[in-house]
């Protein structure tokens, strides 16, 4: 359960807001892209539009996701179709020069042992958005001592480990280094996917405030007007208040309710019980449950962020194949425009996949062919649209 701020706590909100906006003007803001929407005033960022391609993803698949490749026409066809933004969520582990592939472990001094030809992989990845006109955010789906999924796999606690907060910064600031030509209309660093919920004994919230701090800090020495993003707290959720006076930007993921986007993925439905989805989820009684009028609520912080001059994005958003298309589409123009309402761009999550425009595997869509791939026109229209 999330609780409400009080009244005492929104002034303190709003007036660490105005200090990080003041701060920021001074710092330069990063311009927009030519490309890219303009946003009103009520947000700093450009209301960016797009996708994550995971090909950067998995490094533990022996698919598309671990093989660390971004194909070029996936970005020609992005930018053709009207979109300006890639979210680019990696391993970590795909640029580890150890025996992990081997062994499916790491170990705390493996990870400052550099693989450069995965590095080269991505540097091409952004010379090619910058070939196609699209903002690219680099994001770390897996940190040194923490990912979403299956986080005891790594060696050690990003939150609690001081050599996993070591390692942290030392990787983003390898990466500050070797793009710190790269301009901060072009390159975006998104520090941690989905931050999990503050929990006693595991982390707090200025266990979060302190390592994204120091990677900021360690980020800003190589180019100081690198726009950083940092997620929501309770996996994109909740607005980071604590992290306003640092002048970063923030992401909120829009997966809620997961009755919906989520319905049979096999990490977050894991027993099938989830009851069969709908839009609006109704009561017994035939009241709603949960609606359009419970998603706006949820943006309402998110907005007010945004307003008070902290840059918001809505970094991942969209819904596994399972959940029938009528009931999808239903939820997800809602989802859009609550983001459009509040200026707040967003990345959907994935280009080609299960949640995707390509190859999603729906079994109530009618696909297009398109270069040998299946295509959710009416998917892709609806992006458009927003």
């Amino acid at each position: 359960m999330k609780s409400k701020p009080t009244s005492g706590n929104r002034r303190e909100f709003l007036a660490l807001a105005g200090a990080g906006a003041a701060g920021l003007a001074l710092a330069g803001a990063p311009e927009p892209l030519a490309a890219a929407e303009a946003a009103p005033a009520s947000n700093p960022l450009p209301r960016w539009r797009g996708f994550n391609l995971t090909n950067f993803f998995q490094g533990l698949s022996n698919g598309e996701e671990g093989q660390g490749l971004v194909k070029e026409d996936d970005l020609k066809w992005i930018s053709d179709w009207g979109f300006d933004f890639v979210r680019l969520p990696m391993d970590y582990w795909m640029w580890i020069d150890s025996d992990w592939k081997q062994t499916r472990k790491l170990r705390p001094e493996d990870v400052y042992k550099i693989k450069t030809a995965t590095l080269e992989n991505i540097d091409r990845a952004v010379e090619l958005c910058q070939k196609h006109r699209l903002h690219l955010s680099l994001n770390f789906h897996r940190a040194p001592g923490y990912c979403i999924n299956d986080p005891q796999r790594e060696p050690f606690v990003l939150w609690s480990d001081r050599a996993a907060e070591d390692a942290f910064v030392h990787h983003w600031d390898l990466f500050a280094k070797r793009y710190q030509g790269i301009s901060a209309k072009e390159l975006s660093f998104n520090l941690v996917n989905e931050a999990p919920s503050p929990k006693d004994g595991y982390m707090s919230r200025e266990d979060y405030r302190r390592v994204m701090t120091r990677a900021t800090e360690a980020i800003r020495r190589h180019r100081g007007d690198r726009l950083i993003v940092i997620d929501g707290l309770s996996v994109g959720s909740d607005v980071v208040r604590e992290m306003i006076p640092t002048k970063v930007a923030q992401s909120v993921h829009a997966y809620w309710p997961a009755q919906v986007s989520h319905y049979r993925a096999s990490w977050v439905d894991r027993n099938s019980t989830f009851p069969d989805p709908s839009w609006p989820i109704k009561n017994p009684d035939g009241s709603v449950k949960m609606g359009r009028e419970q998603m706006e609520k949820r943006f309402v912080p998110w907005g007010e962020l945004a307003r008070s001059g902290v840059g918001v994005h809505c970094g991942e958003c969209g819904c596994f194949n399972r959940t029938p298309a009528a009931v999808f589409l239903a939820w997800f123009n809602d989802v859009m425009e609550i983001l459009k309402a509040h200026s707040i761009g967003y990345a959907l999550w994935n280009f080609r996949g299960t949640f995707g425009i390509l190859n999603s595997g729906r079994k109530d869509v009618a696909y297009e062919d398109w270069h040998g791939m299946q295509l959710d026109r009416q998917l892709l229209t609806l992006l458009q649209k927003y």
